[in-house]
């Protein structure tokens, strides 16, 4: 499989597959300065054309929060295969806990590329035939 990848400003170091982990780092492709409560779309500097079928899911770093005390707003963000365009420049939209400065080539999130959801189509039904678990919540904490 070949990913197409742009990159969108110099001096950016390249994505690269790492061999411990199936998740890719991405890194600001700017310097940021953010205050406590402020929000932002940071820019990754990258763009990529998935092959058919798959689509690109981010998240923050384990370390993202420590590092940087951002958390990113969305939780997860799915990148599909239609956003693939001259402008179409990946971004990682964040919220500072606390004062902050991101610098341009720091590890700020992680990506990996997913199979995209099968064709379905749902059916109606009175009742679900299954043994029920208790409702939400009806683990436990332990």
């Amino acid at each position: 499989m070949i990913i197409q990848i742009k990159y969108f400003v110099e001096d950016l170091i390249p994505v690269e597959k790492i061999t411990k982990g199936d998740w890719i780092d991405l890194r600001a492709a700017e310097d940021v300065e953010l205050k406590a409560g402020e929000h932002r779309l940071i820019r990754l500097g990258v763009g990529m054309i998935l092959p058919e079928g798959f689509e690109a899911h981010t998240a923050p770093r384990s370390s993202t929060f420590r590092n940087f005390g951002i958390i990113q707003t969305n939780s997860i963000g799915v990148i599909d295969q239609s956003y693939c365009g001259e402008e179409d420049e990946w971004k990682l939209p964040v919220l500072a806990m606390r004062d902050t400065v991101i610098h341009k080539n720091d590890r700020i999130c992680q990506f990996r590329i997913m199979e995209k959801q099968p064709d379905f189509e749902f059916e109606v039904v009175e009742h679900l035939k299954s043994e029920s678990r208790g409702g939400f919540g009806s683990t436990g904490k332990q």
